[in-house]
């Protein structure tokens, strides 16, 4: 990818059950980028990743605990989806804390497949236009988002795509977000 965000750094937000590629392939375009990927969960030590939802994959460490991490200290967040994941990190309050954060300071988030049920928890779905996997459709419609299937949509500093398969289109996206 050609877009550079040399000497940015982007926090990826993620729990036991995270979807590997979602965390994955985003973390490797912004290190192809130029940028400094930082896990963040709640504790130190390492969590592991699915396959589908269903088959364990791979383990990450953790480089900073969600207590502790700043908005301020970022320049871009990456919410990875996993059903498991999104829904765990959903009812996290630093997890709510760090995204609104992000969003007063009008610093780009980026959201795949169930992890916009993140956004309906930090109160930023109503009124943007949003997609995500077809399952979270009618929750992301009752939080008052206008939910389109489409590979990825970007709404002000929101980047939003469906699943792994638009992996490509929302690296592009984000990773112009963070270039910003």
């Amino acid at each position: 990818m050609s877009t550079d965000i040399t000497g940015k750094k982007i926090a990826f937000v993620a729990v036991n059950g995270v979807e590997e590629p979602e965390l994955t392939e985003p973390w490797r375009a912004v290190q192809e980028a130029g940028g400094t990927p930082v896990l963040l969960s709640r504790e130190k030590g390492s969590i592991t990743a699915m396959q589908g939802d269903w088959d364990r994959a791979g383990s990450y460490e953790v480089d900073g605990t969600l207590a502790e991490a700043r908005a301020e200290d970022f320049d871009g967040l990456v919410l990875p989806g996993g059903t498991l994941n999104a829904d765990s990190v959903r009812a996290d309050q630093d997890v709510l804390r760090l995204v609104k954060e992000f969003d007063a300071a009008g610093k780009p988030i980026a959201a795949i497949c169930h992890a916009p049920w993140i956004l309906i928890e930090a109160g930023l779905a109503r009124g943007k236009r949003l997609t995500s996997y077809s399952s979270l459709a009618t929750d992301l419609k009752n939080a008052g988002a206008d939910w389109v299937d489409e590979e990825v949509v970007v709404d002000g500093r929101l980047v939003t795509s469906r699943s792994p398969g638009d992996l490509e289109a929302f690296n592009r996206e984000a990773l112009q977000q963070f270039a910003g």
